[in-house]
């Protein structure tokens, strides 16, 4: 049976919020709403719903025009196993030493790896996202330089794979952190699913806000995939709980987006080492003065 999506942008905040709620209240009423800003800094929302029969087009024409936002685009789906299109399209990632799998390829991980096995249904961080392969390969590049952190942590952690990457190179408890509770669940499953019980602290918190986080600093390597905005607003807390010479890992920033990071960070006395571009997304190394 197909179902039908329709979404439209517009650039108030408040009006995206009350435009979100009057669809909610549409007939035929949709089976769900959501209300997202564009991560790409351009200050746009999306509203979107997501429906089990066809929408009401004109109610829709109406609304868009109350809230002054572009008329809503609907799209019919067609019937789809969503379950095994992402198997099929979903292949195992190389990332270095590292190689991210789904539990259906657990026949093809190597010998001569260290395998992360991360499921696309989870979250977010699944190493097939330009911003995680490049935290990866970030990491990997540190190793073969000799790099050993002792103190570590992925703030905004998601799945957690790049805590779970720390931790399969290195002896020492690596902590992963995140402000959303799904987040943390989602993460301490992976982390279960990967042998690394243990070795891996999941913990709900925002930056570096939490006793147990600011006990273990300061930290060898920060691991930070998160957006321009929260990066920046990172960047004095990052400068007092990284080690004098430690490192952070920095993604989740759009090319035309790293100078402004990278000098916000230079401000805060930790400087650019090198930088990586993977399809439209920035990943940077940084190092704090001794």
């Amino acid at each position: 049976m197909p179902t039908f999506t329709a979404f439209t942008t517009l650039t108030d905040k408040t009006k995206a919020e009350a435009l979100g709620e009057a669809l909610e209240r549409l007939v035929p009423e949709p089976y769900g709403v959501g209300v997202f800003e564009v991560e790409d800094g351009t200050g746009v929302w999306e509203v979107g719903g997501y429906f089990i029969e066809a929408p009401d087009e004109a109610g829709l024409a109406l609304l868009g025009m109350a809230f002054d936002a572009k008329p809503f685009v609907v799209s019919e789906l067609p019937e789809t196993d969503w379950v095994a299109h992402v198997r099929r399209e979903l292949a195992p990632v190389e990332a270095g030493r590292f190689f991210v799998y789904g539990a259906h390829d657990a026949d093809k991980v190597p010998a001569d790896c260290e395998p992360l096995l991360i499921e696309a249904a989870m979250a977010f961080g699944t190493g097939h996202h330009g911003t995680t392969l490049g935290c990866l390969k970030a990491l990997d590049k540190l190793v073969e330089q000799g790099f050993h952190a002792k103190s570590c942590i992925d703030v905004g952690c998601g799945t957690a794979v790049l805590a779970m990457a720390a931790a399969r190179i290195w002896p020492e408890n690596v902590r992963a952190s995140d402000i959303d509770q799904q987040a943390v669940d989602v993460a301490e499953a992976n982390v279960k699913a990967n042998n690394l019980e243990g070795r891996v602290t999941c913990l709900e918190a925002a930056g570096f806000a939490h006793d147990d986080i600011e006990a273990a600093a300061p930290y060898d390597l920060v691991f930070a995939n998160i957006l321009m905005a929260p990066l920046i607003g990172l960047a004095p807390d990052m400068a007092e709980f990284l080690a004098p010479e430690g490192y952070a890992i920095l993604s989740g920033i759009l090319n035309e987006q790293a100078d402004d990071v990278i000098r916000v960070y230079a401000e805060n006395g930790i400087k650019l080492i090198s930088r990586d571009e993977i399809t439209e997304w920035t990943t940077l190394i940084l190092q704090k003065s001794a």
